[in-house]
C-alpha cells in the first residue's frame, strides 16, 4: 500500500497541471520517507596513482621510529614543554594528565596495531616500548578525573578533557589485555580489566544531563555536567565503550541510550553532524555544514554503525569517505593553524588526523572488495604529509601534537594496507 502511494505521488510530482502539486507531493514524499537520501549523494575524488606497498611500509616504520624516539623513560608520551605557540585553556594539573593519558594511549594503540609487520630490532624496541607504556598506564591512568577549577573557571567553565583520556585508555588497555601472555598473563589481564572498569565508571559520572559527553562544563557546578554534549566527543566515547562491552564490561543502558539519542539528534539529513547540542537551533551555521563536519562525520557514523543504527549504511560510509577525499582542502587549510576554529567553516587544525583516523576505521566496515579504493585514497592523502623526522602533526599543542598526530596517522596507514 505504501509503495502504491509513493508511486502515485511520484507521478503527481511530475505533473504540470497545478503549481501546487509539486509542493504537496514533495511534502508527502518527505513524510513517506521515499526521497533519495542526501547522505548517499556527494562529490567524488579525482583518480589517483595509489602509493605502493613499499611506500606505505616505509612511512609506517618511520612513524613508529618517531614514537619510539619520543617516549619518555617512564613510559608516557607528551608533556607540557613546548617551543611552539598554544592557545588552549589547560588548567594544571588535571588537563595535562588528561592529555598525557590520551596521547600515551593513542601511541600505545599505534604500536600494538603495527607491531606484527615489523622486523628485527625495531620489533624488539616496540615490545619494550609497549611494556613501558603499559606500566605507566597501570600506575597513572586511574588518577584521571575531572580537572579541578582554577581562577579562570568562573569565566571559562570547567574542563572535561579527561573524557578523551578515559576513552582512549579503554581502547589501549583492551589491546594490551589481548597482548598479555606468559606466566603473569592472568594477573596482568585482571589489572588491565580493572583499569578499564575505572575509566568506564568515570565516564558514567561525566555524562551530560541531556546525554552524551562534552569537553567543557558551565558555571552551574552541578554534580553531573550541565553543559552541551559534543557530537564527536560522544562518538569517541561510544566507540571505546563498544570495546569495553566486548570484554564483558557493561555501561548503564540508560546512559548509553541517552548518548546515542544525543548523537542522532545532532545528525543532519545529509549526515553532517552538529558541532554540539547547543547549536541544534542553528543547523546551517558554518561550523555545522558538510565542510566543517568532514572531521566529525567519520567518527559519528562509525559510533552509530557499531551501535546498530541501520541508517548508517555502506552507502553512507562510502559517500562520506569520498567527501573527505574530494573536499580535503577544507580540513587541510586548517592544518597547522595556531588558533582553534580560525579557519573556514570554523574548522580547528586538530580535527585533521582525528578525522582520517576514524575514516580508516570506517573503511574496515565495508565489504572487503570495496576497501582497496578507499584505502588507496586515504594513504595517498597521508603519505605526503609526513615530516622529515617521521612525524605527522596538525595543531601546535604543548608537546603532545606530534605524538598524537603520528599515532593517529600510523594507525590509519596500518589499516590502508591491502589484505592478502
Amino acid at each position: 500500500m505504501l509503495e502504491c502511494w509513493k508511486g502515485v505521488w511520484m507521478r503527481t510530482l511530475n505533473t504540470q497541471h497545478s503549481s501546487l502539486n509539486p509542493i504537496l507531493a514533495w511534502l508527502l514524499l518527505v513524510v513517506l520517507g521515499c526521497l533519495p537520501t542526501l547522505a548517499a549523494e556527494g562529490p567524488k575524488p579525482r583518480p589517483i596513482d595509489p602509493p605502493s606497498a613499499e611506500q606505505l611500509r616505509q612511512a609506517i616504520e618511520r612513524g613508529v621510529d618517531f614514537l619510539l624516539e619520543t617516549q619518555f623513560a617512564h613510559g608516557a608520551w607528551g608533556s607540557i614543554d613546548s617551543k611552539k605557540a598554544y592557545r588552549i585553556y589547560s588548567p594544571m594539573p588535571g588537563a595535562h594528565l588528561a592529555y598525557r593519558t590520551a596521547v600515551t594511549s593513542l601511541a600505545t594503540m599505534a604500536l600494538l596495531e603495527s607491531r606484527q609487520q615489523l622486523q628485527g630490532e625495531r620489533r624488539t624496541r616496540v615490545k619494550s616500548a609497549l611494556d613501558r607504556g603499559q606500566k605507566w598506564l597501570l600506575q597513572h591512568a586511574d588518577d584521571l578525573r575531572r580537572a579541578a577549577p582554577d581562577k579562570l573557571a568562573d569565566q571559562l567553565g570547567y574542563t572535561l578533557y579527561n573524557i578523551w583520556g578515559h576513552a582512549y585508555a579503554i581502547q589501549a588497555s583492551t589491546g594490551l589485555y589481548q597482548r598479555a601472555e606468559g606466566e603473569q598473563a592472568e594477573q596482568l589481564r585482571n589489572q588491565l580489566k580493572g583499569l578499564i572498569e575505572y575509566q568506564v565508571e568515570r565516564l558514567a559520572r561525566c555524562t551530560t544531563i541531556n546525554g552524551g559527553w562534552g569537553y567543557y562544563d558551565s558555571k552551574a557546578r552541578t554534580k553531573r555536567p550541565s553543559d552541551s554534549s559534543m557530537t564527536f566527543t560522544t562518538a569517541t566515547v561510544l566507540i571505546a565503550l563498544q570495546e569495553a562491552k566486548a570484554m564483558g564490561i557493561e555501561f548503564p543502558e540508560k546512559l548509553t541510550q541517552a548518548a546515542v539519542t544525543s548523537l542522532q539528534r545532532g545528525r543532519l539529513p545529509d549526515f553532517s553532524y552538529l558541532y554540539g547540542d547547543y547549536l541544534r537551533l542553528r543547523p546551517r551555521m558554518d561550523i555545522n555544514r558538510p565542510a566543517a563536519s568532514l572531521g566529525r562525520s567519520q567518527a559519528c557514523n562509525l559510533a552509530l554503525r557499531l551501535g546498530g543504527d541501520s541508517r548508517v549504511t555502506d552507502e553512507v560510509l562510502m559517500t562520506w569517505l569520498n567527501r573527505l577525499y574530494a573536499r580535503n582542502g577544507w580540513l587541510s587549510m586548517a592544518r597547522k593553524g595556531q588558533t582553534p576554529h580560525e579557519s573556514h567553516f570554523a574548522i580547528a587544525g586538530y580535527f585533521y588526523y582525528y578525522g582520517h583516523y576514524y575514516a580508516a576505521q570506517c573503511i574496515e566496515q565495508l565489504p572487503a572488495d570495496r576497501q582497496p579504493y578507499f584505502q588507496d585514497h586515504l594513504s595517498h592523502i597521508l603519505l605526503p604529509l609526513q615530516e622529515k623526522d617521521g612525524s605527522w602533526w596538525d595543531f601546535p599543542m604543548y608537546n603532545y601534537h606530534q605524538q598524537y598526530g603520528t599515532a593517529m596517522a600510523v594507525s590509519a596507514l596500518v589499516r590502508c594496507q591491502h589484505g592478502e
